[in-house]
């Protein structure tokens, strides 16, 4: 059985890249990574929406949906705590490597 990777023993990730590994672990589960590009592409489209139309109120949607696809994904599918709630930034930053990665074919979709 394989562990997930774990923070050092202050419970805290020091870089990053120490924190992907952790995060990539957590996303075992392919209908939950594949939730969370389909909610990360729809993020990409409110944000032309907004842009377009030039409308500011569509991106109080973009958190909704993002977060929305990502958490269902966690709660039902992947069966755990979202990252987001004890490491943000680091989670945000994951999510849209983890974007890049599978649109650009380096990870499985």
């Amino acid at each position: 059985m394989t562990h997930a990777p774990s923070p050092a023993s202050s419970d805290r990730f020091k870089s990053f890249s120490e924190f992907y590994p952790y995060y990539i672990h957590e996303h075992s589960n392919q209908i939950c990574r594949r939730i969370h590009i389909v909610g990360s592409a729809l993020v990409l489209v409110i944000l032309a929406t907004a842009i377009i139309t030039r409308n500011a109120w569509w991106l109080l949607a973009m958190p909704v949906v993002g977060y929305g696809f990502a958490w269902v994904g966690h709660f039902v599918f992947e069966k755990n705590r979202p990252a987001t709630f004890k490491y943000p930034l680091w989670s945000l930053m994951g999510d849209w490597r983890m974007f890049f990665e599978t649109v650009s074919g380096k990870r499985r979709f």
